[in-house]
């Protein structure tokens, strides 16, 4: 992943780097969950509840990793030159001759759900809980921060998503090297104490520890719950991030799309259950719950601005999460109206507006209703992938045998001309192209 990674930082074209689309992605899957969401699991289900995070995470680099590499593949060119793609496209144009004329339909289904529940839900849900830790850190009304989240996101979004890639490309390194480094400086300050927490993990997860006997059913829940809902590998939605870039091989996105998994779930969940875990809070104690518990936690720690930080640095994942799930739905309206760019508009006018909105909703019943529609998203994409597996097979293997034989991959459009690819999203830029012909010219 590393070594894939550094191949991504920049080409000569108008398109997204993989870098950038991999910051986006990560902006995805890096948001209030990572902050709340694990003190949650560890609070149901127990330290062992990172173990089967950490599980999940793992699993689920494989699942993105295809998912992604298929989105490349089937991605499409726009009139504008650029790309677009992620499970409406590779189910429409991948399943077609399985499903027939039913692989638009249930492409379609894929991105109404898409558009309800990231366009809409999640925008939402995301300005809620910014809005409520900033009045909770700093007395600021949430209308008032309702106001400057929606006017900060209005002046990036309306951009497009060349804008937003080049924001979060700075954002996005800032706010999860912040947060790394602040635990750096908790584990320094615990070195001694950093074994026990591990080991308390493990022996937790499989109901061993005293203290949290008989709870391995509600470990193995939270942290699968967990660390599904954080990655969320397998739903289908950073597919969508992941085709807008240009790469000389689909494997290569996949790679690195997997690594977005990895900083998500292994790295910045597990910065989080470290700061809990270290610290003297009472994890048991009612009502030590989601912001609150961390914030608890980490004050422990460095002392009474904990607050304030976790505030900014939820201020920053949200920032970061609106614009990723802003994209998915402007993505999932472009199925249905291609190349509108007035209806793109005024989708941009009213997701703004939903930011606003959150800022002042009693959530209870979108909380409910994401929940559902996020489940159905995974039923669709998940039975797709396991149609699509051969092709994603194929595709691993062609980017294998390439890395064995020290070639830096590239992809060779004609060895895939029984697949409905658009041949025009996969004309290579010249090095690249350079490279394809060297390789034929080799093989003949």
């Amino acid at each position: 992943m590393f070594s894939v990674l550094g191949q991504g930082f920049g080409h000569k074209g108008d398109q997204p780097t993989s870098f950038q689309a991999l910051a986006l992605s990560v902006a995805g899957r890096v948001g209030a969950g990572n902050i709340a969401g694990v003190a949650v699991a560890i609070t149901l289900g127990g330290p062992g509840a990172i173990f089967w995070m950490w599980l999940v995470g793992l699993v689920g680099m494989a699942t993105s990793f295809f998912e992604c590499s298929l989105a490349q593949l089937f991605k499409v060119r726009e009139k504008n030159g650029n790309f677009r793609g992620g499970p409406a496209y590779y189910i429409s144009r991948g399943l077609k001759p399985l499903l027939g004329p039913g692989a638009v339909g249930l492409a379609a289904v894929y991105s109404f759900l898409l558009l309800i529940t990231f366009g809409v839900a999640f925008v939402i849900l995301q300005s809620f809980a910014v809005t409520s830790s900033v009045e909770s850190a700093f007395g600021v009304p949430k209308m008032a921060t309702g106001v400057a989240l929606a006017v900060l996101i209005g002046v990036v979004i309306l951009g497009g998503v060349k804008r937003i890639t080049r924001v979060v490309e700075i954002v996005v390194p800032v706010m999860a090297l912040g947060y790394v480094l602040l635990v750096a400086y908790v584990l320094a300050t615990n070195l001694t104490d950093v074994p026990a927490v591990f080991g308390t993990i493990f022996t937790s997860a499989f109901g061993l520890n005293e203290a949290f006997a008989g709870g391995i059913g509600a470990a193995i829940l939270q942290g699968v719950r967990r660390g599904l809902f954080s990655n969320e590998a397998g739903l289908g939605s950073a597919p969508n991030v992941a085709a807008v870039a240009y790469v000389a091989h689909p494997g290569q996105q996949g790679m690195v799309q997997a690594l977005s998994v990895f900083i998500d779930t292994i790295i910045l969940c597990t910065c989080t259950a470290l700061i809990i875990l270290l610290s003297g809070v009472d994890i048991t104690a009612v009502g030590s719950d989601g912001i609150v518990l961390t914030q608890t936690a980490l004050a422990d720690h460095v002392g009474g601005w904990a607050e304030g930080f976790i505030a900014v640095a939820l201020f920053l994942f949200v920032f970061s999460s609106i614009m990723y799930n802003y994209y998915l739905g402007e993505t999932a309206l472009d199925f249905f109206i291609q190349d509108n760019s007035a209806v793109v508009t005024i989708y941009r006018l009213i997701a703004i507006g939903f930011v606003f909105i959150g800022a002042l909703l009693d959530l209870g019943t979108v909380f409910g209703f994401a929940d559902v529609s996020m489940g159905l998203l995974a039923v669709v994409n998940l039975i797709a992938l396991v149609l699509l597996f051969p092709i994603g097979l194929r595709l691993m293997r062609d980017f294998d045998a390439q890395l064995k034989k020290r070639e830096q991959p590239v992809f060779d459009a004609r060895d895939y001309a029984d697949l409905d690819i658009d041949s025009t999203a996969w004309v290579l830029q010249s090095e690249d192209a350079e490279r394809l012909a060297q390789r034929r010219q080799a093989s003949k």
